[in-house]
């Protein structure tokens, strides 16, 4: 079968030939890279991905296929995808297709058989960057290159949350909402499991509509975008952290809750994207290999320390992972302790969120 070829064009004008996988056409979408070495259809069905094109560092992609048990949503939210070799003959006792198949189904516009070596290099050392992947432009053309230029990710967590409440295992001990930024199921899994009954909300939740819901804790989902962009979600949160009922955010959570209290966040030159960023966690003075997803990060010397501490912080570039707050039973982490695919070993938060429930909010 002839190979289509297609082209990964970038802002700074570098073009990247290769071939066509998934769907053809022109996307163009924030240029960005994950180092895990599996995972990756939990990678392409993170919501947090909205509006990117994903680069998998790992060379070959695909070996296992892909499955119906393993998604982190509903679909795929990524806008492109870039792998240096797909496999075209999966193996895995779960296999239900393969990876190609899987981003036709989805119309996702993909890329393989460049140098993701070369293309992470030129990220890390320029920084994130706009791109365009295409079956249509062998050249950027001067149309086409302000469009990738001119891209800008929007509307993220408005486009990725549900649309109404959705309730999980009803006959649960503890009621916890759950505001839905983009995600992951996975968090899901790890509540209900601790007996948790589980009510997902829309992002933009009123304070007065969360209360209606009597929940023993409100738990805050990661999700896509630049966190400051979300004015009415930090309006709202910064009346629903100050109801004493127990809060735990992720990612995208503890970055609002941060920005609700005061603080402000920066976006990273390439983010933190994998599952080996190493955390260390202050209180327990221990070093976590944890997975990430994020472009943004909170501001360590904006955090008032009269009302909050940093518990958590990255061991590579010292960045802010977590915040413990003093005056409000509250706690958040930048990383992912619902990991899959990935490490677990931080999954003891979700045991602290519950330990902090069963004391009614006190710390």
């Amino acid at each position: 079968m002839e190979k289509t070829k297609a082209y990964l064009i970038l802002a700074n004008g570098m073009v990247f030939e290769g071939f066509s996988m998934g769907a053809q056409g022109t996307v163009i979408g924030e240029t960005v890279f994950n180092t895990g070495m599996v995972g990756y259809q939990e990678t392409l069905t993170d919501p947090s991905y909205y509006g990117q094109i994903i680069t998998q560092t790992y060379p070959l992609v695909g070996n296992y296929g892909v499955n119906d048990e393993d998604g982190e949503s509903r679909k795929i939210w990524c806008s492109g995808y870039i792998v240096r070799e797909k496999c075209e003959q999966p193996s895995n006792f779960r296999c239900k297709g393969t990876l190609d198949d899987f981003l036709k189904s989805q119309n996702i516009i993909g890329i393989y058989g460049i140098d993701t070596r070369r293309l992470t290099q030129v990220i890390r050392e320029s920084g994130v960057m706009n791109g365009a992947i295409t079956t249509e432009y062998s050249q950027p053309n001067d149309t086409l290159l302000q469009e990738i230029k001119a891209y800008t990710i929007q509307d993220a967590v408005e486009t990725v949350t549900v649309t109404a409440p959705e309730v999980f295992n009803e006959s649960g001990k503890y009621n916890v909402v759950l505001m839905d930024f983009g995600y992951k199921t996975n968090i899901l899994r790890n509540l209900v499991k601790r007996d948790c009954r589980v009510t997902v909300v829309p992002g933009k939740t009123t304070p007065q509509q969360v209360a209606a819901y009597k929940p023993d804790g409100i738990m805050l989902s990661n999700g896509p975008g630049d966190p400051a962009e979300n004015t009415e979600i930090i309006t709202n949160l910064s009346t629903i952290i100050k109801m004493n009922i127990p809060v735990f955010g992720i990612c995208l959570g503890h970055q609002l809750v941060a920005l609700a209290r005061g603080a402000k966040t920066q976006k990273l030159k390439y983010g933190h994207r994998g599952v080996n960023q190493p955390v260390t966690d202050i209180f327990h003075d221990r070093t976590y290999i944890t997975s990430q997803n994020h472009g943004y990060a909170v501001v360590a010397d904006t955090v008032d320390t009269e009302i909050a501490t940093v518990s958590h912080f990255n061991a590579n570039d010292k960045t802010v992972e977590g915040v413990r707050y003093k005056d409000i039973p509250c706690f958040t982490v930048q990383f992912h302790p619902e990991a899959c695919g990935g490490p677990k070993d931080t999954e003891y938060l979700f045991d602290e969120f519950i330990a902090l429930m069963s004391k009614g909010g006190a710390q």
